[in-house]
């Protein structure tokens, strides 16, 4: 993580309008709709295409992203903002969904590929670097032939909801973490949990 007072990006994934909101996809900006909450701020419409927030959380200076475009265009909104406010690919958090991990489960990391996700794609492909940290939430695999595209485009289920509140609220307990005790602490404290 960057140094003290150095500013931190964290940038929420999904898709924009109310017809996505409760979407497994958009469980990025779930996480970064409740770190608002926390930081006692509204997120703002920003030139660079994106609904910004500035304020402290963890004792560290951040802007909260959530890009106003589709998943798969999240890279000219989230560079756009790190270019606006001088932050390193170093700086840069993304809380995403991931297939791969099962529900309920955080996985915290730097740098890897994308693992078929075109939002970390497209902001891969913007920062010209794989550099940066991802907060991955869990949201399992499709059930039965399900295709994932379509899972992901999909409320969570009834049980799933349930949880979620919980779930959501853990997340953010892990960006917190991630920022203000750095990776490894974070990752000894949520992965197992």
């Amino acid at each position: 993580m960057p140094g003290a007072g150095e500013l931190i990006l964290l940038a929420g994934l999904g898709n924009p309008g109310p017809q996505y909101a409760g979407n497994r996809h958009n469980v990025g900006f779930m996480v970064l709709d409740e770190l608002a909450g926390r930081i006692g701020g509204k997120f703002k419409a920003h030139r660079s295409g994106a609904e910004v927030l500035e304020g402290r959380l963890a004792g560290s200076r951040v802007v909260l992203v959530k890009p106003r475009s589709f998943m798969n265009l999240s890279g000219g909104p989230v560079v756009g903002a790190a270019r606006f406010y001088k932050v390193p690919p170093s700086g840069v958090v993304v809380v995403h969904d991931e297939l791969d991990v099962d529900f309920g489960a955080l996985k915290l990391k730097l740098g890897g590929g994308d693992n078929g996700h075109n939002g970390l794609r497209s902001i891969t492909k913007s920062l010209g670097t794989r550099d940066y940290y991802r907060v991955r939430f869990g949201i399992g695999r499709p059930p039965g032939r399900q295709d994932p595209a379509d899972f992901v485009l999909k409320d969570f289920s009834t049980v799933e909801r349930k949880e979620l509140p919980f779930e959501i609220d853990r997340c953010a307990d892990a960006t917190e973490a991630l920022i203000s005790q750095g990776l490894a602490a974070a990752q000894n404290a949520f992965h197992a949990a």
